[in-house]
């Protein structure tokens, strides 16, 4: 059993904003630091986080939960891109003081992964090592593009891909030719029959804590071996 610390603390986002909440869980011997963010419609609390962060430390991978503003207040819309990416950008060193020394990956569920990835293609968080996308919300349900993609041509680090083959929010005939077009830099790993909150149908015949050990088996052992050695 490995054990681990959690700890909650604050961090400021900015002078107008103020703080928001973070949750850090630092398993011993950790290997690598997950920022990990939230999805648009439920928070760092929400059971699918709480259950990749407790499977990630069995995994020895740290992770960093964080509300967003809006969430922290208890408002249902997302914040503007703006202000999101700024929570991001101020997320990540508040994550990398309460544990230092630690590779640091960033990402997270659907919007999180999204608005982690949108920072780091411009070029404002320079010590990420990778990006962990769990549900790239390619495009709205419905509407197949590819054009919510474009800016992670523009990312130089490693990618991984977590999706559902019943995603609503990105199409399987979409996200392989994008992967695919990043020149090695993206790895794609299919959930069968996960939908876009990675949700089974009882005919699968998966349990959900199958996949959530999948989806954690998956990320710990892309950062060991797409990323290269690994601090103890």
């Amino acid at each position: 059993m490995t054990a681990t610390r959690i700890r909650k603390l604050e961090f400021r986002v900015d002078e107008e904003t103020g703080t928001v909440t973070g949750l850090l869980a630092r398993p011993r011997g950790a290997r690598w630091l997950f920022v990990l963010a939230h999805g648009a419609g439920a928070g760092m609390r929400h059971p699918f986080l709480e259950g990749i962060a407790d499977r990630l430390s069995k995994r020895k991978v740290a992770t960093f939960r964080f509300q967003f503003p809006y969430m922290e207040a208890g408002r249902k819309r997302p914040d503007r891109p703006g202000l999101l990416e700024r929570t991001v950008l101020a997320a990540v060193p508040a994550a990398v003081a309460a544990a230092p020394r630690l590779p640091i990956l960033v990402g997270g569920k659907s919007l999180g992964g999204r608005i982690s990835s949108q920072v780091v293609a411009a070029g404002k968080l320079h010590a990420v090592r990778g990006i962990v996308f769990l549900g790239f919300p390619l495009h709205a349900p419905g509407k197949r593009s590819d054009k919510r993609g474009d800016h992670l041509r523009e990312i130089g680090v490693p990618m991984l891909f977590l999706q559902g083959d019943r995603d609503r929010l990105a199409d399987l005939s979409l996200i392989h030719p994008l992967c695919e077009s990043l020149d090695g830099r993206a790895t794609l790993h299919v959930v069968a029959g996960g939908d876009h909150s990675f949700q089974t149908l009882k005919r699968a015949y998966r349990e959900p804590s199958e996949v959530l050990d999948e989806i954690s088996d998956t990320i710990a052992a892309w950062a060991s071996t797409a990323l290269g050695r690994a601090v103890g």
